[in-house]
């Protein structure tokens, strides 16, 4: 059992923060790994980023978004409860050297992953530009968290209320004309950003990674159900990412595939709502 020691709702739109009891995990997991839990005995298991460590008093914080049943179960619980499993850390940590000028692309959820990655980017010496955008100002997320930790934060809005009227590919766009010397671009969001922002920077012909959010339940390898292919090759991004090189990733049949399980997503929340 890991307790719940803290719990934020962080925009209206359902995107909830919670740290947990895990001290081994908080000792051993590094940027870009993963954790998979269970709500309670017949919860499914859902994979997660963390967002945080905090190794001196055990604890990692988990940022998701509520879409379907589990993470709506798991979003009803408080400060003092519990959950029955937390299994990590998987995947591969990011790769992280001194390599100079980082800059990191968030949107939704995933600027909680951009954050844990640039940490690991600072703590080794690189300057770091951090991008993050939402549609509007209330949907951002992590944005003092972001600022402290970069050197330069842009944030843009889709309406414009908040930041740069655009779209981060605008921000990334207006790097490159002020002829920002970039080392590294990396990019976690949805696919859709990430695909628009690979576009990009493979006209510019700058390195690019993202972390990949395919459909996942065992985390291991296991069943199949995270497969993506990179570079015409099949990959499994429990194991064998979920950070790839951004110009082997077939964006297109991704998206398909994430999509597959949307309405039984909402049909079950649904269905858990009503039966409340």
């Amino acid at each position: 059992m890991h307790t719940i020691v803290d719990r934020q709702e962080l925009t209206k739109r359902d995107l909830i923060s919670l740290t947990l009891e895990a001290p081994q995990i908080a000792r051993k997991i590094r940027p870009g790994q993963f954790v998979v839990l269970r709500v309670n005995d017949t919860g499914e298991r859902v994979p997660l980023t963390v967002a945080y460590r905090d190794a001196a008093n055990g604890t990692v914080t988990i940022i998701f978004q509520v879409v379907g049943k589990s993470t709506a179960m798991l979003a009803s619980l408080g400060v003092g409860d519990a959950i029955k499993d937390l299994c990590g850390p998987l995947g591969k940590a990011e790769h992280i050297e001194k390599i100079g000028t980082v800059v990191g692309i968030g949107g939704g959820s995933g600027i909680a992953v951009l954050h844990h990655l640039l940490t690991g980017h600072r703590e080794a010496g690189n300057h770091i530009i951090g991008v993050v955008g939402a549609r509007q100002k209330d949907l951002l997320i992590l944005e003092d968290e972001m600022r402290a930790l970069c050197d330069e934060l842009i944030v843009t809005t889709d309406d414009g209320s908040y930041g740069v009227h655009g779209k981060v590919t605008d921000a990334l766009a207006a790097l490159v004309e002020r002829h920002e010397h970039i080392d590294r671009v990396i990019a976690v969001g949805p696919l859709i950003m990430m695909r628009a922002v690979t576009e990009m920077t493979r006209i510019y012909g700058l390195p690019t990674e993202v972390s990949l959010n395919p459909i996942m339940v065992d985390g291991t390898g296991m069943c199949g159900g995270c497969r993506c292919s990179v570079g015409g090759e099949t990959k499994f991004a429990c194991v064998d990412g979920p950070h790839f090189d951004a110009f082997k990733v077939d964006f297109d049949e991704l998206i398909q595939r994430n999509s597959m399980y949307g309405r039984d997503e909402r049909l079950s929340l649904l269905t858990s709502i009503k039966a409340r």
